[in-house]
């Protein structure tokens, strides 16, 4: 009988040595995923910035590359439809 106890321990002791391993392992693995999302963040900011300074070099005149230019345009004519579109905003709820 005692060697069923000692047996049972054994496993129970096992058990919980797994279930932590695994708790410790998901707990590492949410840490790095989420210092991946952390890093993919920064690199969006920086592409945002990187954007930004192009589109402000273009509206100075100071970019030359056509591919640039070409989405620069494409940015300028969406800027212009959306100062339309807000101004249209503010005459309709003036209209009210």
């Amino acid at each position: 009988m005692s060697d069923f106890f000692e047996e049972l321990g054994k496993r129970i002791t096992d058990v919980a040595s797994d279930i932590s391993k695994r708790t410790e392992d998901t707990i590492e693995v949410q840490k790095i995923k989420g210092d991946i999302r952390s890093m993919k963040r920064a690199n969006e900011r920086n592409l945002l910035d990187i954007g930004r300074m192009v589109y402000d070099k273009f509206q100075k005149g100071e970019v030359d590359d056509t591919e640039y230019i070409t989405l620069c345009e494409e940015i300028e004519k969406r800027e212009e439809e959306i100062e339309k579109r807000e101004e249209e905003i503010v005459r309709i709820k003036e209209d009210r």
